[in-house]
């Protein structure tokens, strides 16, 4: 057997001219291969041993980009080869790389499947999206006995250290004193104190990128609390922030021309004599009374005190992401999160990437005939809607409503949880927006 195995790339319809055997042409008849996208078939070799596999990439029309990540997580552990034709050797070894994540932190950890890196295709970039695209996912498959608020700050502390920059924190009572109350008022129930992480990196002459990431570690609901059923996938509740740390990390690596910031308000919505109470009506940093409808839609709340200190600076962009709403998941299924942007053409730019790179996006609208859902009669706005009805829309207007008009802002409502595989993407915490994000940005502001 050879040090490394071909995986023999073919289209649908495609096995009468691949390069293979007659005999092999004939086994892969006899079970039923056609090149079906993601069909994996083992060939054997003259001792009947595995001497290379077909891998099926589907047709054109409907092929993913990242399909091979369906082989990587089928395949043992082992170096394996690309042969035929699989299109852009980039691409194709980044879904290979992407589908072969495995999160084995908690059990006997496995060799994994190494890919040879094809001819022509760029290094640098797939180790940079890979690993992006594990950040994210480790992050969000942590469980919140292990990564509650304050071994949230520890991890994005040491990963601002790696990228030679130091955090800064606003933690507990100072988030009252220094006009965060918002933060403090959904985190101060937990045993561990709500705070706001904040770093930045680049040339301060650079154009201001300001990213957010909702930092909710665990998810009870507060007083309006989950069912069982609701709650049990909560440990993602801090997606936005993975996802926004795995943003962060490649657009560093690349050294793209901007300053960037990133605020992470970190906090567990808990239930204690001191939590939140529907009705109430909480100060935030923009000024606005917020009249509290429900404790369990408290992520926009940490969101609207730090899309005010982002607006502060006047940045170029500022850009958020947050497992905000099961509405968007009503409306668009967990593979296609909504952007909610300012900037339509640039959205556009943004969805053109994420569909290019098989992380797609789908824009909605800031419909602001909705806005009047968020009325209130006793404070200036209420942070959810009458009635229950375009729930990821009003979120979205709600958080429109702290950050300046004039300001540039883009906001992901993501999922962050690939409830079944797909093509570079195994069950579990998963990426959203990071790729389409890196690619529109990287054509914004140049390296």
């Amino acid at each position: 057997m050879s040090e490394t195995l071909p995986i023999i790339c073919v289209t649908e319809n495609g096995v009468k001219t691949a390069n293979i055997s007659e005999t092999h042409r004939a086994w892969a008849r006899s079970n039923g291969f056609v090149g079906q996208s993601g069909k994996l078939l083992a060939l054997p070799d003259k001792e009947g041993e595995i001497g290379a596999y077909l891998f099926g990439l589907g047709s054109e029309v409907n092929r993913s980009a990242l399909v091979l990540g369906l082989a990587a997580s089928a395949l043992a552990a082992g170096t394996y080869r690309l042969e035929g034709d699989y299109g852009d050797p980039t691409l194709a070894s980044l879904g290979f790389r992407l589908g072969a994540y495995r999160f084995d932190r908690y059990a006997e950890a496995k060799d994994q499947p190494v890919l040879e890196l094809p001819e022509g295709a760029d290094a640098a970039e797939i180790e940079n999206l890979v690993t992006s695209a594990f950040i994210a996912r480790d992050l969000v498959n942590i469980p919140a006995n292990d990564l509650g608020p304050d071994a949230f700050e520890a991890w994005i502390a040491e990963f601002a250290e790696t990228h030679g920059v130091e955090v800064k924190v606003i933690r507990d009572d100072d988030l009252l004193a220094q006009n965060f109350p918002m933060i403090h008022a959904v985190g101060r129930a937990s045993d561990q104190a709500p705070r706001l992480v904040d770093f930045s990196w680049g040339d301060a002459a650079n154009p201001k990128l300001t990213l957010v990431g909702k930092g909710v570690t665990f998810d009870t609901g507060g007083l309006n609390i989950k069912p069982g059923s609701s709650m049990a996938l909560m440990k993602k509740d801090m997606g936005g922030a993975a996802n926004v740390l795995g943003l962060a990390n490649a657009i560093m690596t690349a050294g793209l021309k901007v300053r960037l910031r990133v605020l992470v308000p970190v906090v567990e919505n808990s239930i204690a004599g001191n939590a939140f109470r529907p009705g109430d009506v909480l100060p935030s940093r923009k000024g606005l009374t917020v009249e509290i409808g429900n404790t369990d839609a408290e992520g926009r709340l940490i969101l609207a005190d730090a899309l005010a200190l982002a607006d502060e600076e006047q940045p170029d962009l500022i850009i958020d992401m947050a497992t905000l709403t099961g509405a968007a998941r009503v409306a668009l299924g967990p593979d296609l999160p909504p952007v909610y942007a300012r900037d339509g053409a640039f959205a556009k730019t943004l969805i053109e990437h994420g569909m290019a790179i098989d992380d797609p996006l789908w824009e909605m609208p800031l419909w602001n005939g909705y806005d009047k859902l968020l009325a209130s009669k006793i404070a200036d706005v209420s942070h959810i809607s009458t009635g229950g009805l375009a729930g990821s829309i009003t979120a979205a207007l709600f958080l429109n409503r702290f950050v300046r008009p004039e300001t540039e802002w883009m906001h992901l409502d993501i999922f962050a949880w690939a409830p079944e595989a797909r093509p570079g993407r195994p069950f579990g915490g998963t990426d959203q927006g990071v790729r389409a994000l890196y690619g529109a940005l990287k054509d914004r502001y140049g390296q």
